[in-house]
């Protein structure tokens, strides 16, 4: 591991003022030490912001505010959450270990980095870690990579449960520039596609500190979150996918949907809920929402399955999601 400096912040301001400054913020360091002790990532400076009071979750007049440092354990359990967002319940135990989750927090479960496994070797070519070096997933085993949203210059896939229901619950992220000016960013923006940059992995400014996620009222009252993996626990999707509907007289009265596993970022595609809204579920309905998803997917050879994968379990999640009355 490389020297480096390690700085407690005080308060918000000071943490995006020393971040701006060459630093890294860490609270849980579930990712990050991982990423530092592979020397994949060698800050000069770490930001402690583990101490700010920036772990409560609030009720807002309409839905919920999730400060930064709330522990994705705690917010899985929140009384609110289960109640009224059961899908990022649902999400957030499905990743990771108990061990984890009592680390790992809000703010940081967003911005974790891609599991690629040329991103964590560093002899391998990787644009992410490496800008022009090349990508060796796409001619290499790429079993796990994305079939949407990818270039030329990677095909890495987020890797967060919890941000892909956050994206179905239309959430918003609320910032601390360094500047002392704050912002509102609809979390469908947060994330970046690679493109040209796949080193720029968000949309957020050198220093920016986000403080809060904010979930606006939950609609529908219907929420399922299934998740495709190797094994039952401890591995990232395959196929992800988030499902908030709503039913009203034998129709499918609202329907948002988010998949994780299948592209570079927490993924939506609102002509397929467009496409059922208004609509009677049938095996047929859901087959037409499984064209217009996966319209533009193209596999890389090892992971040519996906696409198959990802028909199944979207069509499966809504017939679970428009079964029977509720």
């Amino acid at each position: 591991m490389r020297p480096f400096e390690y700085q407690r912040a005080t308060d918000a301001g000071q943490a995006a003022d020393l971040a701006v400054a060459g630093g890294r913020f860490i609270a849980g360091g579930t990712n990050l030490l991982d990423l530092m002790k592979l020397e994949i990532e060698a800050p000069r400076r770490l930001v402690d912001i583990s101490r700010l009071p920036l772990d409560r979750i609030e009720p807002t007049d309409e839905g919920l505010r999730i400060g930064t440092l709330v522990t994705n354990s705690d917010l899985a359990r929140h009384a609110a959450v289960r109640r009224d967002y059961p899908v990022l319940a649902r999400a957030i135990l499905a990743g990771a270990s108990g061990q984890i989750r009592n680390k790992a927090t809000t703010g940081g479960n967003l911005l974790q980095r891609t599991r690629c496994y040329y991103f964590y070797e560093p002899s391998a070519a990787c644009n992410k870690r490496e800008p022009g070096s090349g990508c060796a997933a796409l001619d290499g085993f790429n079993r796990i990579h994305a079939v949407l949203g990818g270039s030329e210059n990677c095909i890495a896939v987020h890797p967060s449960d919890m941000a892909v229901a956050l994206l179905a619950l239309d959430a918003t992220v609320e910032t601390l520039l360094p500047d002392g000016s704050s912002r509102e960013i609809p979390l469908a923006e947060l994330h970046r596609l690679p493109g040209e940059t796949p080193h720029i992995e968000t949309t957020l400014e050198p220093g920016e500190l986000i403080v809060a996620v904010v979930l606006p009222a939950p609609i529908g009252d219907r929420q399922v979150y299934r998740k495709v993996r190797d094994r039952a626990s401890y591995a990232f999707a395959l196929v992800s996918v988030a499902a908030v509907a709503s039913m009203e007289e034998g129709r499918i009265a609202a329907a948002r949907l988010a998949f994780g596993g299948l592209a570079p970022k927490p993924w939506r595609n609102e002509k397929v809920e467009a496409h059922l809204v208004g609509k009677e579920p049938s095996p047929t309905l859901f087959e037409e929402a499984a064209d217009l998803l996966l319209a533009e997917a193209r596999g890389h050879g090892a992971n040519d399955f996906k696409i198959t994968l990802a028909r199944r379990t979207l069509c499966a999640v809504l017939a679970e999601a428009c079964q029977g009355d509720k």
